[in-house]
Order: C-alpha cells, then sequence, then structure tokens
C-alpha cells in the first residue's frame, strides 16, 4: 500500500482536487505567477494617452519614452495551517461513516488525511479572496500576523478611485441617482485606466438601494440571470451572485464571510454599502513567493503540503505551507464607493 503521508502522494492529492471557488478572485485575479526566490516582482502599469507628434517626413523620428509601468519588490507572509492528527483517530469511526463502522483504521486516516488537505487549501484560498476584496477596496493591502511586523503595500491608485458618499448625496436620499453614480464613476475609471469597467459588484445592502431605484427598475436586463448563474456554478459556492445588467454594465451582488485570525470574530468580505467597478482590465495575478523548506526544493508553488510524526507522545502533523499575494496589475481600473 503507497505511504499516503509521502510528500508525493500528498502532493498528488491537493493537485487532483477540486479547486474551491472564489468570486472576486475568479473574476478579477485569473493569472498565476509563481516566484524562485522569497521576494515577488510584480508591475503596475500605468497606462497614458499619448498622441503620436506630427513631424516632417524627412526629418528623423521623434523619440518617446517606453509606456510607463512600475516593478516593485515585495516579501510576502507565509500562511502554514497545521493538523495535528489525533491518535485514537482511526480507531473510531468516522464522520459519514456506516453506524459500526466498515472502514479500517488506515481507510480512516487516509480520509482524515484528504480531508485536512482539502481544509488547509480552503483557508488558503479564503486568505487570498480576503486580499482580494482588500486591494479591489482600497488599492492597498495591509499584511499583519503573528510575529510578521504590520506592512502596508500600497499599488498606488488614483485617489479618485475611492468615494464615500456623505449627507445627502447617499444612495437612497430623494433626488440621488444610483446609475447616474455608477456612470460618473465608469468615466473617471475610464479617463484613469484607459478602459471602461464592465462589472459593477456591491454587497447586499448596496444593492437593496440600487435596486429599489424607480430608473433601475424600469431598465434592469435580467434575461439571462438563470442561464449565467448556472454558468458561474451556483451563488452559493462563489460568493457573487449575477442579478443582471443595465446599459451594458454586469451587475453581480458579492456576499461572503471569514474569520479573522486576529480576533476571532466573523467579518464580511465587503463592509457594508459597498460598491466595486472593475473587469477583465485589472489583469490581477495570484502571485507566490518560493516555499522556504528542504523538503520543498525551495520550489516556486502555490501550496507545499508535507507531514511527520513526532516520536513521543505519538502525534502526527499535516503542514501546509504557501507564499500569497494578489496583485491588481492595472490599479486604476479598479474602483470602490461607499454609498450609505
Amino acid at each position: 500500500m503507497a505511504d499516503v503521508f509521502s510528500t508525493n502522494y500528498m502532493m498528488g492529492v491537493l493537485e487532483s482536487l477540486e479547486k474551491p471557488s472564489s468570486f472576486l478572485l475568479d473574476r478579477f485575479f485569473p493569472f498565476v505567477q509563481t516566484e524562485t526566490s522569497e521576494e515577488i516582482h510584480f508591475d503596475v502599469i500605468d497606462k497614458t494617452r499619448r498622441l503620436a507628434p506630427f513631424v516632417s517626413p524627412v526629418v528623423a523620428g521623434k523619440v518617446q519614452q517606453q509606456l510607463g509601468h512600475t516593478t516593485k519588490t515585495f516579501k510576502p507572509a507565509y500562511v502554514k495551517p497545521k493538523t495535528p492528527f489525533d491518535p485514537s483517530r482511526p480507531l473510531k469511526r468516522a464522520a459519514g461513516e456506516n453506524i459500526g463502522g466498515n472502514l479500517s483504521p488506515m481507510q480512516r486516516i487516509q480520509m482524515a488525511m484528504v480531508q485536512t488537505i482539502a481544509d488547509h487549501r480552503d483557508q488558503i484560498f479564503r486568505r487570498l479572496e480576503v486580499m482580494a476584496g482588500e486591494a479591489l477596496r482600497t488599492g492597498k493591502l495591509t499584511i499583519a500576523g503573528e510575529d510578521y511586523p504590520t506592512v502596508e503595500l500600497d499599488f498606488g491608485r488614483h485617489a479618485n478611485n475611492s468615494v464615500t458618499l456623505t449627507t445627502t448625496a447617499r444612495w437612497g436620499e430623494d433626488g440621488v441617482s444610483p446609475l447616474a453614480d455608477v456612470e460618473t464613476w465608469a468615466m473617471g475609471v475610464l479617463q484613469r485606466s484607459g478602459a471602461k469597467p464592465t462589472d459593477v459588484i456591491m454587497d447586499v445592502d448596496a444593492w437593496k438601494l440600487f435596486s429599489a431605484d424607480a430608473t433601475v427598475k424600469e431598465r434592469l436586463d435580467t434575461r439571462r440571470v438563470t442561464n449565467a448563474v448556472m454558468q458561474m456554478g451556483g451563488p452559493a459556492d462563489v460568493g457573487g451572485t449575477y442579478m443582471g445588467s443595465i446599459d451594458g454594465y454586469n451587475l453581480f451582488v458579492y456576499a461572503d464571510w471569514y474569520i479573522d485570525p486576529a480576533d476571532g470574530q466573523e467579518k464580511p468580505v465587503l463592509p457594508a454599502h459597498t460598491v466595486l467597478l472593475g473587469g477583465s482590465r485589472i489583469e490581477g495575478v495570484r502571485a507566490f513567493g518560493a516555499i522556504r523548506d528542504e523538503e520543498a526544493g525551495y520550489q516556486a508553488m502555490p501550496i507545499f503540503v508535507k507531514s511527520w510524526v513526532e516520536k513521543d507522545p505519538s502525534v502526527r502533523y499535516v503542514l501546509s505551507q504557501s507564499a500569497p499575494l494578489v496583485v491588481p496589475t492595472r490599479i486604476n481600473h479598479t474602483f470602490r464607493a461607499t454609498v450609505r
């Protein structure tokens, strides 16, 4: 029988598991970048609208600077979920096993190993989803943890790409048009990034205010909702639900939560009354630094899994390691508004 706790076997299990669906990550950060060093190098592109200058056909061409982009370097924090295996675990009926037990102890421990690897992977992807939400909202990432000094990574988003409505300008107030606001914000994103956003993502509270507007009710197109939700895999799986389109914008309601390890409290990925604008032109990247572990061969990979046994008392551990970062390459194609 194969050693189910060998690194090769466990990495094979990890690769065979279906990837968890994460709406913000999947939609705006589809590209994967791995680094052979502990630092991650990434580009932030600043697109300009240069006009080709007129010159005489008999004079030398006009020298221009290359299109602007900034290459930054960042050493990511580690995430290292580690789970101990109770030595009595394989002797007890597993969850879902027939009453009385029909599995051998090794089958039970193999099942527990697969469940543990899946749980670690889900934790890591949820961390990436939360990072994606923060980058889209703020244009920055604040990374803090145990024995890791708090670091703010600023991607350099334009100040006008973050808006907070106040007093009589808030959604739901008399005379305020949410659709007009979206169009104004989208034009600003177009001017600063070179591309008009195609997606509008709202939390539940923002959607209630948006969908209650009379103009929105009149013009909202929901004819493709059922088919689009089926293609996405179902709203319960991905956190984002397609609600229809209006004036060329895809409208989504997003609802997802996480347990903050800093205080143990459950928090929403998007705070109440949040509206995000963006699209594929964000060109977001999931970047991973090299795994600083000899058993991993110091390779560049998203997740590395290993296991070992402590002899006295006898306890087996399963550890997953990752050095993740999300990068919105075209940062000015992201936008956030707080509408209430």
